[in-house]
């Protein structure tokens, strides 16, 4: 069903009408599938049993590489804006009702002050140039989801992952809700076309949902609008803005739209990145969409689970979802696959003069680390308003792609050994805290698969190598048959012993910042 648009005032207000019976009927439709879904479904909705049942599907811990994409209405906006925080719709507003989570008030209020005075320069104060005035600027009139999805694959990706929905309320798809893609901007079913390409070469397919706080999100905003207004939607005037987690009105608005999002393009993976509805709200809690999301997929596959949850709730029990440690690395290898998320770009939506902090080494490095220790990589880009990837960002993907053609044996298809590595460089677990510091070739780490010990030196070597992990009574049990150094067909001369593995500096160092060796264990 589609709702024709004009910029008159009875217009609008017929539009909202409109929009508002057009989400009842479609939350009735949905609240029927999730009752069926409750019944038939192996997993009640509790955290009991989705930690029993979720079991994470094989070829998202064998593909192990993916990429991420933030990218909608702050894309479209001056490139040479001042820091944001990939958040300036909430910003844009000014301190007067700015609500920050931060634990440096001070500092972040500063940011927001700054911005706000930049935006009035230069788009005219917020009342006047509001959020939604962005929207006709994002046109994404270059856009190839074809070729942005064939470079991925080319350069390592397994897996897609385009942001559906941010804080800012903005649906990148065809959406019951007013504000989105198809009506608006692009004009374009951008998660669809997505999708589709993801599936011609031969991929997988999520999607990543940020509704559930937007509420918060615009409460600077709040003293601008107007009732009666189809921005009223856009800003979430009918719910409250701190105190949304516990309205049903809510909650039940967050389930419609996730479930919408979930059975109008079927993802392989849902991540969830906000937080979600406690499990006193019942069928619209977090609980039940996850559930309901995963009996869904149960039902559609003779009881066999082949989709992906995730979120990043530290304080939940892991065995239950997938775990996405936003800019974050753990120091040890963990009991169940976890998402390391990390961003290129440096502030997840695009801004000119930013980029990640990681040298290309350390992305490389940090990425071997992650997976061996149970970790997948999930590689933030952010697209330009116009939809093309910002060169630094694909230079960084293609010097990634180019390690991984050499090195994708000792990474696709692995899991981790019993230690995760060695040397001095000390990895700490922890959120928004992911390594920037240099490797050496004292750093190793392993991954292993049928028969093969993967053992990776995170930066060239200049002399011998030697591995002390791999003594002789250490906890490789088994006989190294062989070695040899991937990428290469150099013979290689080694020596295992008590004191460990020593093998001499081979001739001839492959051009990569790390490198890997194959041992034929036996």
């Amino acid at each position: 069903m589609k709702l024709s648009k004009d910029n008159t005032m009875q217009s609008k207000l017929a539009y909202v009408v409109g929009a508002l019976l057009l989400t009842t009927n479609v939350h009735n439709i949905y609240a029927k599938d999730i009752t069926r879904h409750k019944e038939d479904g192996k997993i009640a909705a509790n955290w009991e049993s989705m930690a029993e049942n979720y079991k994470v599907p094989e070829w998202f811990v064998d593909g192990k590489i993916g990429i991420w994409t933030h990218w909608g209405v702050p894309s479209s906006i001056d490139e040479n804006r001042p820091h944001d925080g990939s958040h300036y719709g909430r910003r844009m507003y000014g301190t007067e009702g700015f609500l920050t989570p931060s634990k440096t008030p001070e500092r972040d209020m500063q940011t927001t002050a700054t911005l706000t005075a930049w935006h009035t320069k230069r788009y005219g104060h917020p009342s006047v140039f509001g959020y939604e005035k962005f929207i006709p600027d994002f046109k994404a009139e270059k856009w190839d989801p074809d070729g942005l999805v064939k470079f991925f694959k080319d350069n390592g990706a397994r897996f897609v992952m385009p942001v559906a929905t941010h804080h800012d309320n903005f649906d990148m798809y065809d959406s019951s809700h007013p504000w989105n893609s198809v009506d608006m901007g692009p004009k374009r079913d951008t998660i669809q076309e997505w999708k589709n390409a993801t599936q011609k070469y031969g991929l997988k397919f999520g999607v990543s949902t940020h509704l559930y706080w937007s509420p918060r999100f615009f409460n600077a905003a709040r003293q601008y609008q107007k009732p009666n207004t189809l921005e009223w939607q856009l800003f979430n005037m009918d719910y409250h803005p701190t105190e949304f987690a516990s309205q049903e009105s809510w909650n039940r608005h967050w389930y419609q739209r996730s479930w919408e999002l979930i059975e109008k393009y079927d993802p392989d993976m849902f991540n969830n990145d906000s937080p979600y509805p406690a499990d006193s709200f019942g069928e619209v809690s977090g609980v039940g969409l996850f559930s309901d999301f995963i009996n869904k997929d149960l039902s559609e596959h003779q009881g066999k689970q082949t989709k992906v949850l995730s979120f990043k709730d530290s304080k939940m029990n892991k065995a239950a979802f997938t775990y996405n440690l936003e800019r974050g690395m753990f120091g040890e290898i963990q009991t169940h696959p976890w998402m390391w998320a990390t961003d290129i770009s440096g502030n997840w939506f695009y801004r000119k003069n930013k980029m990640t902090r990681m040298s290309v080494p350390v992305l490389i490095g940090n990425a071997v680390d992650a997976i061996s220790k149970n970790g997948i990589v999930m590689m933030n880009v952010a697209l330009r308003g116009d939809g093309t990837l910002p060169e630094k960002q694909a230079a960084y993907l293609t010097a990634f792609g180019d390690w991984m053609k050499i090195n994708g044996a000792g990474i696709y298809g692995t899991r981790p050994w019993k230690t995760f590595g060695e040397g001095p460089l000390e990895i700490v677990s922890r959120r928004t805290g992911e390594n920037l510091l240099e490797f050496s070739a004292q750093d190793v780490r392993f991954t292993q698969k049928e028969g093969h010990l993967y053992a990776f030196v995170l930066a060239a070597p200049s002399q011998d190598i030697q591995i002390k992990t791999l003594k002789t009574d250490g906890l490789l049990t088994k006989d190294i048959t062989a070695i040899s150094m991937l990428g290469s067909s150099e013979k290689l001369t080694w020596q295992r012993d008590k004191n460990g593995l020593t093998i001499v500096l081979p001739k001839n160092i492959p051009e990569q910042p790390v490198i890997g060796f194959d041992l034929s264990v036996n």
